[in-house]
């Protein structure tokens, strides 16, 4: 059973899920070990993605966008995920992460000057608050943006920054104030200002993803950049990571989903001893642990999806399924290659793949042990 066959979703969903899924079978699944290899998709994609509403979810018409519900979330990127490659899906959407605080904090001059191409495939929006000195600690930034006249000029760096080198917006986390959260604000950099250089990094795995270091020797920025107030940075950025982790959460249990399908064909097809693996009980049993917990994390995240539509902001639960579902999709990852064998550890695999991409699931959009000590302080602990 799919996400969107269950009760949260509307004949308007199956139609957008049908689309997706021809998209994916048709467009990135017969060169997706390709683009694996080469560590690089065609920027055409983007457009294409644009073509059959990808890009525009949940962004205003008048933008270019799409006006939909959290669940046209889930339905996408349930259909992305079948092609088991989690740095495509991450640069794919990386205007997901970068695009949002520009259109609700931005002004209207900003948003009519960048959205609409953002939205329609032809420029790529990417998110900077991570730095060499640390990444979950926001209010320790140290990128520092100064006001000189009309124009800010930047200085400092930022690391691990997904889209980095081929983005055209970067919305980039600066201090412009004194120390912790009240001085950090948010400023749309663009990728050809003068002073601002990237650097490409190689990765474990999201090798579809162009990662990078950014950095910036008095980088100047027109005031008019300024997403929000001064100030406001903060507010921004934790109002976008409730709906960057329920997205990861959402990709890490179509990944589980992806290695318990081919886990499971492969149980019926591979024979040893002169019966498929699947009559071994041993191996229904891994089949079953991995459905087990998959159907749990689904559950919660259509529950936490349903509960933001309706405008709550379950923060601690939703650190909770951020750690439950990547704890879901490495377990599934690691009982399906366990189950292909050799087969398994063989580069062109979909498990192969996902096995290496779990621990940037569990560690983006928040670590582990930071989602636990999120949780303990807004349960009141």
């Amino acid at each position: 059973m799919t996400l969107t066959d269950r009760r949260y979703y509307t004949e308007a969903h199956r139609q957008f899920r049908d689309a997706l899924a021809h998209f994916v079978r048709e467009e990135i699944m017969p060169q997706v070990e390709a683009w694996e290899e080469a560590g690089e998709f065609p920027r055409e994609l983007y457009r294409k993605a644009a073509g059959v509403g990808l890009l525009g979810i949940g962004f205003p018409e008048e933008y270019g966008g799409t006006p939909a519900d959290v669940f046209y979330h889930l339905v996408a990127l349930e259909e992305l995920t079948r092609a088991g490659s989690g740095g495509l899906v991450a640069s794919l959407l990386s205007h997901g992460i970068g695009a949002p605080p520009i259109l609700h904090f931005g002004s209207e001059a900003l948003k009519r000057r960048v959205l609409p191409e953002i939205l329609a495939g032809k420029k790529i929006s990417a998110l900077a608050i991570t730095e060499p000195s640390g990444g979950s600690d926001v209010a320790g930034l140290l990128t520092s943006a100064r006001l000189e006249g009309g124009e800010y000029v930047v200085n400092g760096s930022k690391m691990f920054i997904t889209s980095g080198m081929r983005a055209d917006y970067y919305t980039v986390a600066v201090r412009t104030g004194s120390r912790g959260a009240a001085g950090v604000s948010l400023l749309l950099i663009e990728r050809d200002r003068p002073g601002f250089t990237r650097s490409p990094l190689k990765k474990m795995g999201w090798w579809t993803s162009d990662t990078a270091a950014l950095y910036f020797d008095d980088v100047r920025v027109p005031a008019a950049n300024l997403i929000g107030a001064e100030g406001q940075g903060f507010k921004a950025i934790m109002f976008n990571f409730n709906m960057e982790r329920l997205t990861m959460s959402a990709i890490a249990c179509g990944f589980a989903r992806v290695c318990l399908e081919d886990a499971l064909a492969w149980a019926r097809e591979r024979r040893t001893f002169g019966e498929p693996l699947i009559e071994r009980q041993v191996i229904r049993h891994k089949l079953v642990d991995m459905q087990m917990r998959i159907e749990t994390a689904r559950a919660l995240l259509e529950d936490l999806a349903w509960r933001m539509q309706q405008g709550e902001r379950p923060v601690a639960q939703l650190a909770m399924l951020k750690n439950y579902a990547t704890q879901t999709m490495q377990f599934c990852a690691d009982q399906a290659v366990q189950i292909l064998g050799g087969a398994g550890f063989m580069r062109g695999t979909r498990p192969e793949r996902i096995y290496r991409e779990v621990k940037v699931m569990m560690i983006g959009g928040g670590a582990e042990e930071i989602m636990k000590d999120l949780a303990a302080r807004q349960l009141g602990w």
